[in-house]
């Protein structure tokens, strides 16, 4: 996992998110990942925060499933929270399985990434997704929150 160097100098500001590519990949949507996980976050009435998302690929991803949850297979976004107060996490997003999804879904890579930074935010503070119902709060959620419009 990416630690940051000083966690309490963040203190001071408000709302940091920030992007990093380790996926190797171009890409598009940081913008719309970091405004999203910061709509969010304020929805929530969150008012210091710090969250990194980091992006991969499926082989990396599934070796973090692995080693962190015992799931031997890739997965679209895993979420560890670092700290309660303030809040600080990290977000992992597989950038080829978004990709896929975005397809399977019909809508755009930049939509299926800021919904997936979305819904690792929301595992951040609280939601799970473990039953349908869940799940379905989780949905609504994202689509309140995601900041870039869904179609191709």
């Amino acid at each position: 996992m990416c630690v940051a160097g000083n966690f309490r100098s963040f203190l001071s500001m408000s709302i940091s998110v920030t992007v990093t590519n380790a996926s190797g990949a171009r890409y598009r949507g940081q913008q719309a990942m970091i405004q999203s996980v910061e709509k969010a976050l304020k929805g929530h009435k969150v008012k210091h925060a710090r969250i990194d998302v980091i992006l991969l690929t499926d082989r990396r991803i599934r070796t973090l499933n692995k080693q962190y949850l015992q799931h031997d297979y890739a997965t679209d976004v895993l979420t560890f929270p670092l700290d309660e107060q303030p809040l600080y996490g990290e977000i992992y997003v597989s950038l080829e399985t978004a990709r896929r999804q975005a397809n399977e879904y019909g809508v755009t890579v930049v939509n299926e990434l800021a919904r997936l930074a979305v819904h690792g935010a929301l595992h951040l503070l609280g939601y799970d997704d473990a039953d349908p119902a869940d799940r379905q709060t989780m949905h609504e959620l994202e689509n309140k929150y995601i900041d870039t419009p869904t179609s191709l």
